[in-house]
């Protein structure tokens, strides 16, 4: 294994057991929840979006895979202070990442360059996008009823 893969494998295990910004947000504005019937990874994200359309607060909480949590856990603090459009932005960028279509191969995504390797394993795909298809559904919702996520798609 490379030095670059053990950093990002560590990076990985890192956030699944100390994941950043896991808990409740119970003065959500938005809201979704997001489930894997694949392999059962389940994440609920929440949300405090203002008059400005800046994502103030962010909080997840579920279960799931190393794969699936570190990545919930890295796109809290990734979206955290960012507009609704910078986050879909993010999002953007973050599915062509793990779908292997970034030509840039993760290198503007800061730590999020961790899950470039996640192309080479179809069904670790999902994992890795299930909080961030979750995160846009919360944010087109516009409400703070609670929106289920249907299965993810790695198109």
């Amino acid at each position: 294994m490379s030095d670059l893969q053990e950093l990002y494998q560590s990076v990985i295990l890192d956030h699944n057991r100390k994941p950043r910004n896991f808990g409740e947000l119970p003065s959500a504005s938005h809201q979704a929840d997001g489930r894997n019937p694949l392999c059962g990874d389940e994440v609920h994200v929440a949300l405090i979006v203002d008059e400005a359309d800046t994502i103030v607060d962010v909080k997840f909480t579920g279960h799931g895979c190393a794969i699936s949590k570190a990545s919930a856990s890295l796109m809290t603090a990734a979206v955290k202070g960012k507009s609704r459009s910078e986050a879909e932005e993010l999002f953007s960028r973050f599915h062509a990442l793990v779908l292997g279509q970034d030509p840039d191969e993760g290198k503007s995504l800061g730590q999020l360059v961790v899950f470039s390797g996640v192309s080479r394993f179809p069904v670790r795909v999902k994992c890795a996008s299930l909080a961030w298809h979750t995160l846009k559904a919360a944010l087109e919702s516009g409400a703070t009823d609670v929106v289920a996520v249907p299965a993810v798609s790695t198109e």
